[in-house]
């Protein structure tokens, strides 16, 4: 059984989004490892900020198969395939990392390179694998995250709750 990360985002009905998105996740996948959740601006295009985080989970699935299902989940959600990469999004969901596999695995690169590029998917990565390393450079996402550039991009937590939990608590 692999260790996967997923990145999510949403910045359309946000809150609504993102909530399916962990409740389909943890009925399929059972327990999931949860970093807190933030909100950052728009990367790319002007538009409302988004809602992220980053969600652990054990799968069985090949990448393939775990590709197709997350597809599914976002197209519950209303994910229009049809709209400009750097747009608005009901839900997006992104394979990080597969364990410590690297390359492209049915079709999907792994480990994703949004995880050097943006701090919305560095930190939350960081908060919740902190002594885990990134499997093309050998260290870790507490460390990558100490070395980023965080003027970069602007983030912050936001008060979220799911199933009744506290994940995250504006600070």
């Amino acid at each position: 059984m692999a260790l996967v990360y997923l990145s999510l985002g949403s910045n359309v009905e946000a809150q609504r989004n993102i909530e399916a998105a962990m409740d389909a996740l943890a009925d399929t996948f059972g327990e999931l490892i949860i970093s807190s959740v933030y909100e950052s601006e728009a990367v790319g295009f002007e538009g409302d900020s988004f809602y992220n985080l980053v969600v652990g989970i054990h799968s069985t699935q090949s990448v393939g198969e775990l590709s197709k299902i997350l597809k599914a989940v976002e197209d519950v959600q209303g994910r229009d395939r049809t709209a400009p990469k750097f747009g608005a999004r009901s839900l997006d969901i992104d394979i990080l990392t597969v364990d410590d596999r690297v390359g492209v695995i049915d079709g999907v690169s792994i480990p994703r390179d949004e995880i050097l590029k943006n701090a919305f998917v560095l930190q939350p990565l960081a908060e919740i694998a902190a002594t885990t390393v990134h499997p093309q450079l050998g260290t870790s996402y507490l460390q990558l995250w100490q070395d980023f550039d965080k003027d970069k991009q602007k983030l912050w937590p936001i008060d979220f709750v799911w199933r009744g939990e506290n994940i995250t608590r504006a600070k």
